[in-house]
């Protein structure tokens, strides 16, 4: 059996497993629990989760083969370390491995969440059979996890695959701290806030939109709601995810240029409105990157789709 545990800004989720063959992981049970208290709090909260879910499948401590503990970064993997991710405050050089590992007895292993998510895809997804794969999280940010040559690979300090950071215009929409970033023009903040700008252009000539009715509906836009928008045929929702394609072209042909990868797996927006962002995409890409790396790498939706990060925190905890 296996545990996992999902720790996220505003949910964390505490996850039971078991490994079926080599390709596949069988989610057992699952609890979601808010992140809405102090850290100590929180990991007790955690812990006892964990407690109540192994006696509910009895499942006792020497039964599980490993923990897996999958966070947002910056953390250091080595050493076990949460180090102080912006979307959760007070986790300052937290030693959750250590603490785990005393906590239930058994080896644990931490990833970020993006590097955690590549190699469930790797092992249990769409990344079955490549050594070459790139994992990119198309979420509420922007990141990528790498494997290369058959390996995780995370780089000196655990930075590698902050693709996000990667600045792709002078002027865009803001992500990971810099204006035009990939995470900027390609994550769900980021499309809102593109959306929020047309919107208000819209409004200044007098216009309206099917997704903003007026000045105080802006803060409330979404990727989700233009996603929406844009399938019922919105030009301008169509037109805002047509623009956050271009970039997703214009960084996936970096990396490709970059890494030579066989396959890009992309999780998140991605798989949920792969149709509005395709063409578009490609046409970048089949414009900018060299032709040998080109024909040689397939870009697909993640196929754990909804259950990734609970497949990836077991994937973690799934090492010999």
């Amino acid at each position: 059996m296996l545990l996992g545990f999902d720790i996220g800004g505003t949910k964390c989720a505490v996850v039971l497993g078991e490994k079926h063959g080599e390709e596949k992981i069988n989610i057992v049970d699952k609890v979601v629990v808010p992140t809405d208290k102090s850290v100590q709090e929180m990991m007790e909260a955690l812990f006892h989760t964990a407690d109540v879910l192994m006696a509910k499948n009895e499942v006792a401590n020497n039964r599980l083969k490993g923990i897996g503990i999958s966070c947002g970064g910056p953390l250091n993997s080595k050493s076990g370390l949460i180090l102080s991710p912006p979307n959760l405050p007070g986790w300052d050089n937290i030693a959750i491995v250590d603490i785990v590992e005393k906590r239930f007895g058994r080896n644990a292993y931490l990833q970020n969440d993006a590097n955690a998510c590549a190699v469930a895809e790797w092992k249990y997804g769409a990344g079955r059979g490549y050594e070459n794969i790139i994992f990119l999280t198309f979420g509420t940010g922007m990141g990528a996890g790498l494997i290369l040559n058959g390996k995780l690979y995370s780089g000196t300090s655990d930075h590698a695959g902050e693709a996000g950071h990667m600045r792709l215009a002078d002027v865009g929409p803001v992500g990971f701290g810099k204006s035009g970033s990939f995470e900027g023009f390609c994550s769900g903040g980021g499309i809102a806030q593109l959306a929020r700008m047309k919107a208000m252009e819209k409004m200044q000539m007098g216009e309206r939109t099917s997704f903003c009715n007026g000045i105080d509906d802006l803060p409330s836009i979404t990727a989700k709601a233009i996603a929406e928008a844009a399938y019922k045929g919105d030009a301008l929702a169509i037109d805002i995810y047509k623009t956050s394609a271009t970039y997703l072209g214009k960084g996936i042909s970096l990396l490709m240029d970059l890494l030579n990868p066989e396959v890009i797996v992309i999780g998140g927006i991605y798989v949920r409105a792969q149709t509005l962002l395709e063409t578009t995409m490609m046409e970048v890409i089949e414009k900018e990157v060299l032709q040998g790396a080109y024909r040689n790498c397939k870009i697909v939706p993640a196929q754990l789709a909804e259950n990734i990060g609970d497949i990836a925190a077991l994937a973690l905890a799934d090492q010999e």
